[in-house]
């Protein structure tokens, strides 16, 4: 049976929903509910594909990739949200992960639903914007949106490390990436609504490939975000909190140190612990890639 004789899982209707529209709210939101609990399930099968992903992620972007998500839709909110997320949290350039969405950004609040049957654009938008050295993950619910499937076969071609996740099995995304995470959840409660247990599951999974390549790069310490930018208030509050964390600093010396850092935690901490000057602290770093724990290690190794 090929994929066009193969009803799409995420297509299929749901029997523990019939008869939604009888249901009382909290019926709905119990088996809404439920229906969810059966997402977290789906993505532990997949975490050996999940894992592929990320380590070939990595091996890119130490190397000077960048880092692309690609969908239309709900899909493609999803890639925007998370690349967007990064710079904030892990402290790193606008331009190191990218979120592309069929339609162009105004597709991000205002529904353009026929920019998903567009193959050229996909080809086009990556033509533009990736060289060979870029990761490319095309996140399609269907695992055949023309628009995603083109994105994925002209990034193949530039030589682009390729990554598809989709929600079904064995579809045209699958046969086009290189590495492929298939996340099957079920039918939805609405039928065909992928914004629910679909949506759910690509929020689950790329929260784990952005995170847990930023922690690879050396953009955490511990459990601590040390790459954090001191943006604002309660960045600079966290930041702080970092530095007495990790240096067993007061509050007045982390504050100092800080300042003296330009709101860099990661010099501050080892202009604190290694007595450096701030332009001693940013070489130290330079010299490791900017991986935080690397250049803690080299230094505590020169003691």
């Amino acid at each position: 049976m090929n994929e066009g004789q193969r009803k799409m899982v995420t297509e299929m209707k749901n029997e523990n929903s019939e008869g939604l529209h009888l249901f009382s709210t909290m019926e709905i939101i119990e088996l809404m509910n439920r229906e969810d609990k059966t997402v977290a399930a789906a993505v532990e099968k997949a975490l050996p594909q999940i894992k592929a992903a990320i380590d070939a992620a990595v091996s890119r972007l130490e190397n000077g990739g960048r880092l692309y998500y690609i969908g239309a839709g709900t899909s493609g909110r999803l890639g925007v949200l998370d690349a967007s997320e990064c710079p904030p949290t892990f402290g790193v350039p606008a331009e190191l992960v990218n979120g592309i969405i069929a339609g162009g950004e105004m597709a991000v609040r205002i529904p353009v639903e026929n920019a998903e049957d567009n193959c050229e654009e996909g080809r086009m938008i990556v033509k533009e914007l990736l060289v060979k050295e870029d990761v490319l993950v095309g996140i399609a619910s269907s695992g055949r949106t023309p628009y995603v499937l083109g994105a994925i076969e002209q990034a193949n071609e530039l030589g682009c490390q390729t990554i598809g996740f989709s929600c079904n099995l064995q579809t045209k995304l699958s046969k086009a990436a290189d590495i492929m995470i298939e996340v099957p959840v079920g039918p939805e409660i609405i039928t065909g609504s992928t914004r629910l247990k679909a949506g759910t599951a690509q929020k689950m999974v790329l929260n784990m490939i952005s995170t847990a390549v930023m922690i690879k790069l050396g953009k955490v310490y511990g459990n601590l975000m040390v790459n954090v930018q001191a943006t604002n208030e309660k960045l600079r509050k966290r930041s702080i909190s970092i530095i007495q964390d990790i240096t067993g600093a007061d509050e007045s010396l982390a504050r100092q140190m800080n300042e003296k850092a330009k709101g860099n935690t990661r010099a501050a901490i080892l202009m604190i612990l290694y007595k450096l000057s701030y332009e001693q602290a940013c070489k130290e770093l330079t010299k490791h890639g900017n991986h935080f724990p690397k250049a803690m290690i080299a230094l505590e190794n020169q003691q």
